[in-house]
């Protein structure tokens, strides 16, 4: 079976790429530069799509920096940095951007219609500590409805399906499946700050580095700060 993999270089995305790879679909990634401060990931999810063996990579180019309302696309906005795994618990951070999931997803649905895909490949999370609303399996199920009403697959019967292997697994338990399907850590990317050295502070840095250190694991990436 055909299946667009949404990839943004991160350890999340790249493990569901490598999931899919292994349940026996041919991958096509799509990825997105969206103007985001950090887009050093988008040289992550080259080299990943690279590694992965996929048959096609998109890169989708629009600008969210304009609109701002987020710190991944406002640099007016601080990113929030050594805040701890409670602290990220408490809202939804200002890292949240705005509708981003709903945008990926249809231009992924589009990209898989067009490629006569029969799933889409999310690597959201509803565990994670950021807590985002287009994260959470109630948007999935919205989002699964869109699929089956806005695409002429869905209204003949066979729905584009969306995918989301690691929405119920904690950061360790993703980890520990990307290690049983030898996903390269060194080629990916989860900071948030945009520069060459991931910073080691900001939530996806910090959470990523809990993980790694609660199983007694190193991770490869080099960190300005630990």
């Amino acid at each position: 079976m055909k299946a667009v993999v949404l990839l943004s270089g991160g350890l999340d995305s790249s493990t569901v790429l490598y999931q899919a790879t292994s349940d026996g679909c041919e991958c096509y990634a799509i990825s997105f530069d969206y103007q985001q401060r950090h887009q050093r990931e988008l040289e992550a999810a080259k080299a990943i799509a690279h590694s992965a063996g996929v048959v096609e990579h998109q890169l989708v180019n629009f600008d969210l920096n304009a609109w701002g309302g987020s710190a991944l696309t406002d640099e007016a906005l601080d990113i929030p940095t050594q805040r701890s795994l409670g602290e990220m618990s408490q809202n939804i951070p200002i890292t949240y951007v705005p509708a981003r999931n709903t945008i990926f997803l249809s231009f992924a649905l589009a990209y898989a219609e067009a490629r006569d895909a029969g799933r889409v490949y999310l690597g959201v999370n509803a565990l994670d500590y950021s807590g985002y609303p287009d994260c959470r399996p109630d948007y999935i199920q919205a989002m699964q409805e869109v699929f089956r009403l806005g695409t002429k697959q869905g209204r003949e019967g066979d729905a584009i399906a969306i995918v989301t292997p690691l929405i119920e697994l904690k950061k360790t338990e993703i980890i520990q499946l990307g290690n049983q399907l030898v996903v390269p850590w060194e080629q990916t990317w989860s900071c948030y700050a945009g520069n060459e050295t991931a910073c080691g502070v900001c939530d996806a840095c910090r959470l990523r580095l809990a993980a790694f250190a609660e199983l007694g694991l190193q991770d490869p990436l080099p960190y300005a700060q630990i």
